[in-house]
């Protein structure tokens, strides 16, 4: 008998599943449950909600009364550590399902009269900033509670982390991990990756090529944010595959008031045609910045690594020539010297291997910094796929990283060398008297 056909058993089978009401049954049950069997994955998930380190346990549906009503949140959490305690309850969404504003806002009701510490929602919603919540509930409720979000993409990439490059030290422990992460990857799980980037996608992208885009026409602040979001996926993704923690690069006013990096993709969407953002890799020579521009109608990835402080400004260029003997040849080459604004001298990195010298402007002048840019086709659509735009990105960002970036490392001089004792000063230093013609730290260097 052909054994194709037949279903492997697993710890969390995706068999049997029918719909969203069985994906977020089976997903509530199966997430808790890992948390607690695997204690460093638990740890990873609530220590940035400020639990303390300690026996954590979960149960779901469990039932309270607010008012005349009973309600079921989908589960709780609870650390405990000697007479301290922390309190979750967690409400949970898969597949397209996105969380109720009223349903969470009862939620909140309900722990703050338990006295729980917090609300954790769990769905495929992914807030443009980190630490922003993809719903809007009243501020007021969240005087005595906290609101924590995670996408399953971030609990995906936590799980991955813990077991691939942090390690778990019991190895059952270690499988059963291993059992969550084959589980959320698996499509019919129900989390899913990022998919689309709204229904205003298509007519925002129309009036940007069109030059007839404004600051308050429909669905503009909804694309800058999905495009946000769409970057704090590519980095989740990113440090999946790398070990490592991948975020976005915000300023601080950007972080208190999200609105401001909103306002400013509106406002470079409607002026230049562009969206722009940048992430940042661990132990890396900068920030990869991407930019999206929707009137050329390309996905550019580029980082920028200073040059050396020392050598001919040929020199230099060899020198980073020499970290992109790898990097394909349509990758773009920008030099910048000091003191100078605007752009410098680009060229495509096939034309700077055949003469650096194309990059000198003026050899009199330091060269200072390089800017390594790939560019590639956008793509048109809002969703996945061949031609959408959010593959376009991603494999770019995969692209630029794979190819050019984890390849550079930055300038470092060499250690100062010992200069030689000439013979005859170091027989001198045998005799008696001093004789003046002993090397000295003012001497200058011997003629060649």
């Amino acid at each position: 008998m052909a054994e194709e056909p037949w279903h492997e058993a697993r710890l969390i089978p995706t068999s049997g599943i029918n719909g969203a009401e069985e994906q977020e049954r089976r997903a509530t049950s199966a997430l808790p449950a890992v948390m607690v069997a695997v204690r460093e994955f638990g740890r990873a998930l609530t220590k940035p909600f400020s639990a303390p380190s300690g026996n954590l346990d979960a149960f779901i549906e469990v039932p309270f009364v607010l008012g005349e009503r009973r309600l079921y949140p989908d589960g709780l959490l609870r650390v405990r550590r000697g007479q301290k305690s922390w309190t979750a309850l967690i409400e949970v969404k898969t597949g397209r399902n996105e969380l109720g504003i009223e349903q969470i806002e009862n939620y909140l009701d309900i722990a703050k009269e338990q006295g729980f510490d917090a609300v954790i929602t769990i769905s495929n919603q992914i807030p443009p900033v980190v630490g922003q919540h993809p719903t809007k509930v009243d501020k007021r409720l969240l005087r005595k509670v906290a609101l924590h979000h995670l996408s399953w993409t971030q609990v995906l990439a936590e799980a991955v982390m813990q077991k691939e490059f942090r390690g778990v030290a019991d190895p059952d422990q270690a499988w059963i991990l291993g059992e969550l992460v084959r589980y959320l990857e698996h499509p019919r799980s129900g989390a899913l990756e990022f998919e689309d980037m709204g229904e205003s996608w298509v007519a925002i992208r129309d009036g940007v090529r069109a030059g007839t885009l404004r600051p308050n026409d429909k669905g503009v602040d909804e694309v800058a944010a999905r495009f946000d979001a769409l970057l704090r996926f590519a980095g989740l993704e990113l440090g999946r595959t790398l070990g490592a923690e991948v975020t976005t690069v915000l300023s601080r006013k950007e972080l208190a008031e999200p609105a401001v990096r909103t306002q400013g993709l509106i406002a470079s969407l409607v002026s230049d045609g562009g969206l722009s953002g940048a992430v940042r890799i661990p132990d890396t020579v900068g920030n990869l910045v991407v930019t999206a521009d929707l009137r050329a109608r390309t996905i550019t990835c580029h980082v920028d690594i200073d040059a050396p402080r020392e050598g001919r400004p040929a020199t230099r260029v060899k020198w980073l020539v020499r970290q992109l003997r790898n990097a394909p040849e349509s990758v773009r080459v920008e030099a910048f010297v000091a003191h100078s604004r605007g752009a410098g001298a680009a060229e495509l990195l096939r034309d700077v291997r055949e003469d650096p010298a194309l990059l000198i402007v003026d050899p009199k002048k330091e060269l200072r910094s390089f800017r390594v840019a790939m560019s590639a086709p956008m793509g048109a659509k809002r969703g996945r796929g061949r031609g959408g735009f959010i593959d376009s990105v991603l494999d770019t960002v995969d692209g630029s990283y794979a190819d050019v970036m984890q390849h550079l490392k930055a300038w470092s001089a060499a250690p100062p060398r010992v200069r030689a004792v000439p013979e005859d000063d170091a027989e001198s230093r045998t005799s008696d008297s001093l004789v003046s013609t002993s090397l000295s730290s003012q001497d200058g260097a011997e003629p060649a």
